[in-house]
C-alpha cells in the first residue's frame, strides 16, 4: 500500500492512509486477532454474517421488486 505525501502535507496523507486501511478491512482483522478465537466461535461468527448478509440482500431485491 502506498500514499503519496504532496506538499509536505503529512496530516493528509495520514487520513488518506487511515480511509485506505478501513476500506480493507485492516482494522477489523486486527480486532479479532487481538485474541484468540477458538474455531467453533470463528464458524459461528462467519454463519452469522452470511446470514446477515442474505437478509440484507433479500430486503434490498425486495425493495428493488417493489414488493415492500
Amino acid at each position: 500500500m502506498q500514499i503519496i505525501v504532496r506538499d509536505n502535507n503529512v496530516d493528509q496523507a495520514l487520513r488518506a492512509l487511515k480511509k485506505k486501511l478501513q476500506r480493507e478491512g485492516v482494522y477489523r482483522e486486527m480486532k479479532l486477532r487481538r485474541h484468540y478465537e477458538k474455531p467453533s466461535e470463528k464458524r459461528a461468527r462467519e454463519k452469522a454474517a452470511a446470514i446477515r448478509r442474505a437478509r440484507k440482500l433479500d430486503r434490498k431485491r425486495a425493495e428493488r421488486d417493489g414488493q415492500r
